[in-house]
């Protein structure tokens, strides 16, 4: 009978596994979104700390770090805005040259094209039907890019919230997960999240630099080349940085589209010119903030970063480093340092 209850108890523990993993599963997003939170109110709590040191009440330093957090946002957003409304009007200024430019070249192509084969050449008439089908394709695009935008700002002020709420008492949400830990283990499972702020911590101040840096370096670049629209390209190489891997390649594309149509050595400088950024950056910039950053092998980080874009969309390429961060540290001191290195022989 003992055994009998032994296997159903073994079997209802799996069952619960099982669904665990499977709600889970299901919630991912809302996870990722959560932990997206936890990230920013962790860098939002060292700063509010250094306050504190000051003798700063609690409430009063939360306030004041938001405030400047808030101050920071809206100064980089009016020095920005004015050049991108700028450059996104001459934009839109050039989209009827283009397509003015598009009518000549299709009647100069028809002026040279024989009488006899007019009857195997599309006319004006189809050619601008055709566009018209191309015209309303891109509407429809365009509605569905606003409405995920609108889920992505929604997602944004949902990560906002969670972010206060964990600063406001993030004692409280550290006690709760601390007692998922057996009683004799909670002390160092504490020492042990107190390593993860800090390599986290660190982690967005490389971060940081890094996205300034390529930001300010990449529009300089594509000034001096003068190649069109620098002001957003340069903001989209920036915030691509904060993608590893992909956002480096992503962000060259659309300069390099650009400089291509300007004149085409234009194209092969641009990609030039962002190769060096990124070995300047990699190699220089992020070390010298980072000096305790985590030692992630490249290989490994961009296999895995891949494995989590595969399975958890664009949420999981953006976190999957701040997760490789938190898991490595985990392994470590855990498995590492607290089973494998006091492991005794016999």
């Amino acid at each position: 009978m003992r055994g009998e209850t032994l296997t159903l108890g073994k079997w209802l523990g799996l069952f619960a596994v099982v669904a665990s993993v499977y709600v889970l599963w299901q919630m991912r997003a809302i996870v990722l979104l959560f932990l997206a939170a936890v990230v920013i109110a962790i860098v939002l709590n060292r700063l509010t700390k250094r306050f504190q040191r000051s003798n700063v009440k609690r409430g009063y330093a939360i306030s004041l770090t938001v405030a400047i957090v808030l101050l920071l946002v809206g100064i980089l957003m009016v020095m920005i805005s004015v050049p991108l409304i700028d450059q996104f009007g001459q934009l839109l200024d050039l989209i009827p040259i283009a397509i003015s430019r598009v009518q000549w070249l299709a009647y100069e192509l028809q002026s040279r094209i024989p009488s006899r084969m007019m009857n195997y050449v599309p006319t004006i008439d189809n050619f601008t039907r055709q566009l018209q089908v191309v015209a309303n394709w891109i509407i429809a695009h365009i509605y569905l890019f606003f409405s995920n935008s609108l889920s992505l700002l929604l997602n944004l002020l949902l990560v906002i919230v969670l972010s206060l709420m964990l600063l406001a008492n993030p004692r409280q949400y550290r006690h709760i997960l601390l007692k998922a830990f057996p009683a004799f283990y909670r002390s160092r499972a504490d020492e042990i999240l107190s390593r993860c702020e800090v390599k986290l911590v660190h982690y967005v101040a490389g971060i940081a630099l890094s996205m300034t840096f390529i930001g300010i370096t990449s529009t300089i670049g594509l000034l001096t080349l003068q190649v069109p629209l620098p002001f957003v390209n340069g903001l989209l190489a920036g915030l691509s940085a904060f993608v590893p891997y992909i956002g480096a390649i992503a962000s060259v594309i659309p300069p390099m589209l650009l400089a291509l149509l300007d004149e085409p050595w234009k194209a092969g400088a641009v990609v030039l010119l962002y190769f060096i950024i990124q070995q300047i950056e990699g190699n220089f910039v992020t070390p010298i903030i980072m000096k305790h950053q985590v030692d992630l092998m490249p290989a490994t980080t961009l296999a895995l970063l891949t494995a989590f874009g595969t399975f958890f969309g664009f949420l999981g390429l953006l976190l999957g480093l701040p997760i490789l961060i938190v898991l490595q540290t985990w392994l470590e001191e855990v498995v590492v340092h607290d089973i494998l290195d006091t492991w005794k022989k016999g």
